[in-house]
């Protein structure tokens, strides 16, 4: 999704200034696993589900690059031209918890790196980069836990929208370069409480980069990434308005023989089931909806009520982000996933 937390409020934009539309663009890989610094925003976001015996947890890696524009003709080295965030969470089911950390600094002195070419990236001691195997390897020792966790594709990269430009507005300016890789393998171990566990299980990953931010009457939005028991893979999102309506609205559904079908606009629906309230925040989020797809319908819940994550001393927002579970129209669960709602804790400001 066009996101996450682009919510850079530290180097807010003004959208009417520059934006303009991004043209088609044929991706090519490992070059566009790396950073693409000459647009303002960009991340790599990985989530997953992982099982160590009997215990099972969530993860959540994501790096952020943010374009500082008042600072790109200055000379000095010193100055901050890119901005590198990290977001890390573990969700504990069993300990009914969700553990998170953050992390800030601007590019550049051995501290904070989003290297072009292929994936590696780093701020100050975590790290997400991809192998000349094309495993992908987060090492994050955050406060309170540690993911030391590889990703292997089981399936081909999926680009998202028309082949890699996904629109995320009514307008042609508010659009986004966007692939993802679902079904990834996912090996390692998970540090939680003083106890390491040797986990194993699926995971997801989106990496997007886009120059324009949000349309004005978007207030955040509501996304799922979810891996499907029998190898297909779903995205849905849509753009809220401050009444709670859909913006603008899309997705996709490969199936497990690469089949690819994308939703065109209007024809995805979240329609909020269950309600829970932060008591940190008082946001209320909706953690079970029924979702309407151009691929089927789905009843979408979470596994966990309270995974809102507090990330105002990054990327300045609040929002919820976690683990949760797809079920088909006849109530079995066919899939395991995350949801990630934004804007409920107050409007982005971007």
């Amino acid at each position: 999704m066009l996101r996450r937390h682009a919510i850079l409020a530290s180097t807010a934009f003004a959208f009417a200034r520059t934006a303009f539309a991004l043209p088609p663009a044929v991706l090519a890989f490992p070059r566009d696993h790396g950073a693409h610094p000459d647009y303002r925003t960009e991340w790599w976001y990985i989530t997953g589900h992982a099982t160590a015996g009997s215990r099972e947890f969530g993860f959540q890696v994501t790096f952020f690059r943010s374009r500082v524009d008042e600072t790109q003709a200055m000379t000095s080295k010193f100055a901050a031209k890119q901005l590198v965030f990290g977001h890390a969470a573990v969700t504990d089911l069993e300990g009914r918890k969700l553990h998170h950390d953050q992390r800030i600094a601007r590019e550049g002195f051995g501290v904070a790196t989003a290297a072009q070419g292929d994936a590696r990236l780093k701020l100050r001691d975590w790290s997400l980069e991809r192998g000349a195997d094309g495993t992908w390897h987060a090492n994050i020792p955050a406060a309170g836990f540690a993911l030391d966790l590889r990703f292997a594709a089981t399936q081909p990269v999926l680009l998202q929208g028309s082949q890699g430009l996904s629109r995320k507005g009514p307008e042609e300016a508010q659009a986004s370069y966007y692939y993802s890789q679902p079904q990834l393998a996912a090996s390692g171990r998970i540090a939680l409480n003083g106890r390491t566990f040797d986990a194993t299980g699926r995971a997801w990953l989106d990496h997007e980069w886009s120059e324009s931010l949000l349309h004005p009457e978007a207030v955040g939005w509501d996304w799922i990434g979810m891996n499907l028991d029998d190898g297909s893979a779903l995205t849905a999102f849509r753009l809220r308005r401050r009444d709670g309506t859909a913006l603008w609205d899309g997705g996709s559904f490969r199936t497990a023989e690469g089949k690819v079908s994308i939703a065109p606009s209007g024809s995805t629906r979240f329609v909020p089931r269950r309600r829970w309230t932060s008591p940190a925040s008082r946001a209320t989020y909706p953690v079970e909806w029924l979702l309407t797809t151009a691929s089927g319908v789905y009843t979408v819940k979470a596994r966990l009520d309270d995974q809102e994550l507090d990330s105002r001393a990054s990327t300045g927002a609040i929002y919820w982000e976690g683990l949760a579970d797809l079920y088909a129209r006849d109530g079995r669960r066919i899939g395991r996933g995350y949801l990630e709602m934004t804007g409920y804790a107050g409007a982005l400001k971007l």
